[in-house]
Order: structure tokens, then sequence, then C-alpha cells
């Protein structure tokens, strides 16, 4: 039998004190039922207050991206260590939004889970489809 894994991605739906209350529900809810794992992806904001909130529960922390360069002279997004700083175990790559908004590339993706990997974070790797590919209105030649 496989293991069940849940996870809710907040993306950015949630404001601090909402992340509060969901992060303590969630904790309350989750029980001690090690059948299924948990864990919750709140917006970077909100990391170290949810990470607080969930410490010393069965419910682990998830990032929702991460930029794929090491600390140095660079504006950047959310780092691996940051993430583990805070007490991530999980980060979420692949976003089929980042992909489509944003133009993330199959090649910038996979520098992101190679970092996300050395750094020792597990990957939670997004490979889903727009609305257009769910419901067969697309070209299925395999172009790109």
């Amino acid at each position: 039998m496989r293991h069940k894994f849940i996870v809710g991605n907040w993306k950015m739906h949630t404001t601090a004190a909402v992340a509060s209350r969901l992060a303590k529900a969630v904790a309350d809810g989750a029980g001690m039922e090690e059948s299924v794992s948990v864990a919750v992806c709140p917006p970077f904001p909100y990391l170290a207050l949810v990470g607080a909130i969930l410490k010393g529960s069965r419910v682990a922390l998830g990032a929702q991206n991460l930029y794929p360069e090491k600390r140095g002279r660079v504006h950047r997004g959310d780092q691996p260590d940051d993430a583990l700083d805070v007490g991530c175990k999980y980060v979420i790559l692949g976003h089929s939004e980042r992909r489509q908004k944003l133009g993330e590339s199959d090649v910038f993706i996979n520098q992101k889970v190679r970092l996300a990997l050395a750094a020792g974070l597990d990957v939670i790797f997004c490979c889903g489809e727009t609305r257009q590919q769910r419901e067969g209105k697309t070209d299925r030649s395999g172009a790109r």
C-alpha cells in the first residue's frame, strides 16, 4: 500500500492572522495517524510564523518556490538556506503558473530542483497541465 501525502499549497491566499489560525487548525486536526504525511506550504512571508506554530506537530513545513542561485549580489527570491532556516522540509517547484506566466523553462526549473536537493530539501515537483490541455482542446502533435 502506498503511503499517502497531503500537501496544502496556500499560494497567495492568506494573511498573517489567517495563516496563524489555519496552521493551528491543521496541526490540531492532523492527529497522530502516521499512515498519512501532512505538509503545508504558506507564502514566503509567513514561513517563519507558520513554522513556529507547527513546531512539535506532525505537520511538515514547505516553501512554495526557490531561486536557483546561492547567496550573493543578486536580487533574488527564496533561497534554500532561508527555507531550511525556518524549518522547511519540502519545496514545491515546477508550478504550471510560473511556467506559463513567468516563462520558467525546464532548464531553469532543473536548476532549482538541483539546488534544493543539494541543500537537503525534498522536492514536490509539479508537472500539471493548463485548463486547455485538461479539457483536450490542444494540438496533440507534441509540438511546442
